[in-house]
């Protein structure tokens, strides 16, 4: 028996019985501006368009704006319908039934399909396509994902299935009542499949690009902008009020406010470390702190190759006891953050937070207890090197915590950074002894964050494993309840030290106060610029 699944806020217009679901929500007694355009800047440049090979941020917010999956999010980060209109799950949330809508179209006026879906899972998980988001496939629990992923099933053996062209029945292995909430992430968007197999590796090219959402590729200029325009094909083309978006890419964040100051785009995320309580006193209408779900920290290389003094838990835990993390959040970035003791963001929903020991204790007993744990490790004589993808806020951050490891412990450290791509590989290629990393979650769960810390699991660059933390992470997957399981693989993490947590975000950004439709209360900061407009200026 099926049962009929509701989405939050919009239920009946999700499952087809209410009117539609619109884009951009003008109220009457808004004047419009004659201009309707969105423009951002970006940290760096995206390394692919591709859906099933983007595994960064960048990347993602680009992808959401040219493809649409089954599912989407409102400005609350409410689950609401993309392409499907909504679905249905069995007793056990083993299975799945989604319902496409009848006009959702390719850019090249094709229909989407429920095939477009089934080629584009399977595609993300088969090993020929070497998708560095493979493990999501696996995570979403979907039949034969981790034998496909492996070498040892075939691609159509995906637990996926087109039923007809408007249908697609999806099969777990395991009972995943937020499985939904996964489709809105890059790697389950649709591609279109001539247009893939027609081009190869040049598919995203503008020129050869077809895509579903509401906006349609038409320029990219290497680490310096890219481009959309409105796609009216889209099925809420005439709801979609921003007619071309332009992403900017500007690695120094003081020139990037000196730009946003000069008004020369509408968005900028995130400011330069420690500006926010001057521009909120100066752009009160335009500075803003609200909880995102990112958790920052460092990555501990544990590989056979990497130095063995890190291997040693008394080490691990000296280093990161040795971090005074409200130093960094209060002094430093001053722009909301709170300092990081556990992996997984507090805003984190359905997520109760362990009782971390010495998140509890003075920064003067945490260094104590760091002297004292060095002693015992032998006083080793360390020369470490950290590394960071290139921004000033990773600069200081990376300064200021070596400056601790040096004055406290002796540590010495060589600061090394990167632009982005580059940054990327050396860390996956564990090229490292500390390296910057952060993670923002796929979807709104815990299990967004404790999962990539699983032994062999992608994102395990720093490759830490302990196999009482994968089997409560495997316990959680089919738990009616999980959070015990959550509580327990936070608190091995930390009497671990697997990783060292730092802070957890705070989406801190500018916004020229012309632009509306901003979603401020969405905590995984998933925007759509379909659901953006400009007023006019009074």
């Amino acid at each position: 028996m099926l049962r009929r699944t509701l989405l939050s806020m919009t239920s009946v217009a999700a499952l087809g019985l209410g009117g539609p679901l619109l884009a951009a929500d003008v109220p009457d007694d808004v004047t419009l501006a004659d201009e309707q355009t969105f423009s951002y800047r970006m940290l760096d440049q995206f390394p692919t368009l591709d859906p099933q090979l983007n595994e960064e941020t960048a990347g993602s917010h680009v992808i959401q704006q040219l493809f649409e999956g089954l599912m989407i999010q409102d400005d609350e980060g409410n689950l609401i319908p993309g392409v499907a209109t909504g679905y249905e799950a069995n007793e056990d949330n083993t299975e799945f039934t989604f319902t496409l809508r009848e006009d959702a179209r390719w850019s090249n006026g094709d229909s989407v399909t429920a095939q477009d879906f089934v080629y584009a899972w399977q595609r993300a998980a088969t090993p020929a396509t070497a998708s560095p988001y493979a493990w999501y496939v696996e995570l979403t629990g979907m039949e034969n994902a981790a034998e496909i992923i492996a070498g040892n099933a075939e691609p159509d053996t995906l637990g996926v299935e087109a039923v007809d062209e408007r249908t697609l029945r999806v099969t777990l292995t395991e009972p995943k009542p937020y499985f939904p909430a996964m489709t809105s992430y890059a790697t389950l968007s649709p591609v279109h499949q001539a247009t893939v197999e027609e081009f190869g590796d040049d598919w995203t090219d503008p020129e050869n690009m077809v895509s579903n959402g509401a906006y349609v590729l038409e320029d990219v200029s290497l680490n310096e902008f890219w481009r959309a325009s409105k796609n009216p094909e889209y099925w809420d083309a005439e709801n979609v009020v921003i007619e071309e978006i332009t992403g900017y890419i500007i690695n120094d964040s003081s020139q990037a406010l000196t730009r946003w100051e000069a008004g020369e785009f509408d968005l900028l995320e995130p400011i330069p470390a420690g500006s926010f309580p001057r521009l909120k006193e100066e752009y009160p209408d335009a500075a803003y702190s609200t909880p995102r779900l990112c958790s920052y920290y460092y990555q501990l290389n544990q590989r056979d190759d990497a130095p063995e003094a890190l291997k040693d838990v008394k080490v691990r835990k000296a280093l990161s006891y040795a971090v005074d993390r409200e130093i960094i959040t209060d002094r430093v970035l001053q722009g909301g953050q709170t300092p990081g003791y556990t992996f997984t963001h507090e805003a984190t929903a359905g997520f109760e937070a362990p009782t971390i020991d010495y998140s509890g204790w003075t920064q003067a007993e945490r260094d104590e207890a760091a002297q004292q744990l060095w002693e015992e490790a032998g006083s080793p004589e360390l020369d470490l090197t950290l590394i960071y993808n290139t921004d000033e806020s990773h600069r200081q951050i990376a300064t200021i915590i070596s400056q601790m490891w040096k004055q406290k412990l002796g540590v010495e450290v060589t600061l090394e950074n990167m632009e982005w791509s580059t940054y990327l590989d050396v860390r996956k290629a564990g090229n490292f002894d500390v390296a910057r990393s952060a993670w923002c979650g796929d979807y709104n769960e815990p299990s967004t964050f404790l999962n990539i810390l699983k032994t062999d699991q992608e994102q395990n660059d720093g490759k830490w494993s302990n196999t009482e933390f994968d089997a409560l992470m495997d316990q959680a997957a089919t738990s009616d309840n999980p959070q015990a399981q959550y509580t327990e693989a936070e608190m091995i993490l930390s009497n671990d030290m697997g990783i060292i947590p730092i802070y957890h975000y705070a989406n801190v950004f500018m916004l020229d106060p012309t632009l509306q439709g901003f979603p401020m209360q969405n905590v995984e900061n998933s925007w759509y610029v379909k659901d953006f407009y400009r007023v006019a200026e009074e």
